[in-house]
C-alpha cells in the first residue's frame, strides 16, 4: 500500500464533531469531483465522479451527517475499465437544494445556482480550514514516497482554484507553490517539515509519526553516508600526501643520496620509506627523540623542498 493511500485511509475514519466541518470537507470534495446537472423537466441531479472507494464512502458518510440524507438517497454507479470510475448521484431535489445552499453554491433563495471553487463563509474558522485541506487532498491529492522524495500535492483544473487552495495552505505557514502540469494546476508542497505539518493538519496523526520516523532513519543514513565521504577524502588526502613523500625521498636518495640529509631529516626519510602507510603522528613516536605530528610534517616538507630544487637542477 502507498504512503497516499495510507494517508487517505486514515482520513477516512475521521469525521468532525463540529456539523460547520463536516460542511467545509464536503465542499472540498464538491469542489474537486462534483457537479451539478439538469434534467429534463427542470430538475436537478447533483453527482460526484471518483476511481476511489474510500472516497466515495466519506461522501456518503458526510452527506448523512451533515445533511441528514438517506443511504437510499444515494444512486452508485460503476464504469470504464475494470469499473475503475464511480459516479455517485443525489436526485432528491429538497436534499440538493440543503446541500447546494450550505456550501454556498446557491443563493439564500435558491434562484441562482453557481458552483463556486470556495465560498470564503464555507472556511471562516481554522478547524474548516483544515476540513478543506483534508476533503481536498482526499478528493485530488497526493504524497510520493518518502523514503525516496518529499511531495504533496493537490491537482486542480483551474489555476484560480491552485492558487485559492495556496492561499488556504499558506494561512497554515506552508511554502505551498502552484505549477502547471499539461492541462492542470498543481499546489504543492516539497519541503519535508511542512508535509508533516500538513498531515497533521489533515487529522492523520498515525502517519505523521510513521513520516517523522523515515525522516529521522533518513537523516541518520544521510550522516552516516557524510561522515563516511569526509572519512574517505581525509583518507585519500593522506594516502596521496604520502606517496609524494615516498617519491620526493626517492628521488633524493637516488639523486645525491640520503647521507646528504642531516640526521633529523634522514631519519625520518627512512621510517617512511619503511613505513609508507603510517601516521604521521606514529612516525613521530618512533624517531628519537620522539616528535609531534607538526614535527614530522616540517622535516618532510623540508625534504620535498630538497627533492623540488634538484628537480629544477636537471
Amino acid at each position: 500500500m502507498s504512503f497516499s493511500l495510507e494517508i487517505k485511509e486514515e482520513l477516512e475514519t475521521k469525521i468532525d464533531s463540529a456539523k460547520h466541518c463536516q460542511i467545509a470537507e464536503f465542499a472540498a470534495m464538491m469542489a474537486f469531483c462534483g457537479k451539478i446537472k439538469r434534467k429534463s423537466g427542470g430538475q436537478m441531479q447533483l453527482m460526484i465522479t471518483t476511481e476511489n472507494e474510500l472516497v466515495k464512502r466519506k461522501f456518503i458518510e458526510l452527506a448523512i451527517k451533515a445533511f441528514e440524507a438517506l443511504e437510499s438517497q444515494f444512486i452508485v454507479e460503476y464504469e470504464g475499465k475494470n469499473n475503475r470510475v464511480i459516479n455517485i448521484f443525489i436526485n432528491e431535489q429538497k436534499l440538493i437544494a440543503k446541500i447546494l445552499m450550505a456550501i454556498k453554491w446557491c443563493d439564500d433563495s435558491f434562484t441562482k445556482v453557481e458552483p463556486v471553487f470556495v465560498n470564503q463563509r464555507i472556511i471562516q474558522k481554522d478547524c474548516c480550514k483544515r476540513a478543506f485541506i483534508r476533503g481536498a487532498f482526499l478528493a485530488a491529492g497526493s504524497i510520493s514516497d518518502p523514503n525516496k522524495s518529499y511531495h504533496y500535492e493537490i491537482v486542480c483544473e483551474y489555476e484560480e482554484d491552485a492558487k485559492s487552495m495556496q492561499d488556504i495552505l499558506k494561512f497554515f505557514n506552508l511554502d505551498a507553490k502552484v505549477i502547471q502540469r499539461k492541462h492542470n494546476y498543481v499546489t504543492y508542497i516539497k519541503e519535508g517539515s511542512n508535509i508533516t505539518d500538513v498531515i497533521n493538519i489533515m487529522g492523520a496523526f498515525v502517519s505523521q509519526m510513521k513520516l517523522y520516523n523515515i525522516m529521522i532513519l533518513k537523516g541518520m543514513r544521510n550522516d552516516v553516508n557524510r561522515k563516511v565521504n569526509c572519512e574517505t577524502a581525509n583518507m585519500n588526502k593522506t594516502i596521496e600526501a604520502a606517496v609524494k613523500q615516498i617519491r620526493d625521498i626517492e628521488y633524493v636518495r637516488d639523486t645525491v643520496g640520503l647521507e646528504s640529509l642531516s640526521d633529523g631529516l634522514r631519519e625520518v626519510a627512512l621510517i617512511r620509506l619503511q613505513n609508507p602507510d603510517m601516521k604521521l603522528k606514529d612516525i613521530g613516536e618512533l624517531l628519537n627523540p620522539p616528535v609531534g605530528k607538526s614535527g614530522v610534517n616540517h622535516r618532510l616538507r623540508k625534504i620535498s623542498e630538497l627533492a623540488e630544487k634538484l628537480r629544477e637542477e636537471v
